[in-house]
């Protein structure tokens, strides 16, 4: 959710914005902050999706831990990387807590806090790189 809330203050912003007489969404630059922004959102929304179907179709919950790990590592750098591109449009407006970037400001500086209770990305990604190594050698015994 911080990730989307993110795109819409920054959009929000940029069509509101004037800078060099024209709205900031006027300025390539911005849009590709934007479009990427977008882009690692609803692929992250996507996968949450797969999964909640998945698990309402019955799929046993010990099939899902390395795809959860991954999830929550994609979903914490998302908002990571959205927090950070917004505070980039925001500009100075991004660092005082209060104003047009507050909730900016607050989003980026929540953004750590968020990652690590659901435990440390790297220990997530090896978990998730193990169990597709042991996958793969359980696939290539049977062979």
């Amino acid at each position: 959710r911080g990730s989307r809330n993110c795109y819409e203050e920054s959009i929000k912003y940029a069509m509101k914005r004037k800078t060099f007489g024209k709205p900031m969404i006027e300025h390539q630059a911005i849009r590709m902050k934007l479009a990427e922004m977008l882009r690692q959102i609803e692929a992250l929304h996507d996968s949450c999706e797969r999964v909640a179907y998945a698990m309402s179709q019955g799929v046993p919950d010990y099939e899902f831990g390395a795809t959860c790990a991954l999830l929550k590592v994609n979903g914490s750098k998302c908002f990571e990387f959205c927090a950070r591109e917004a505070s980039q449009i925001f500009g100075g407006s991004s660092i005082v807590r209060e104003g047009q970037g507050k909730l900016v400001e607050r989003m980026y500086r929540d953004v750590r806090a968020s990652a690590i209770p659901g435990g440390s990305e790297e220990i997530l990604l090896d978990f998730s790189i193990r169990n597709s190594v042991a996958k793969y050698a359980k696939l290539q015994s049977k062979q």
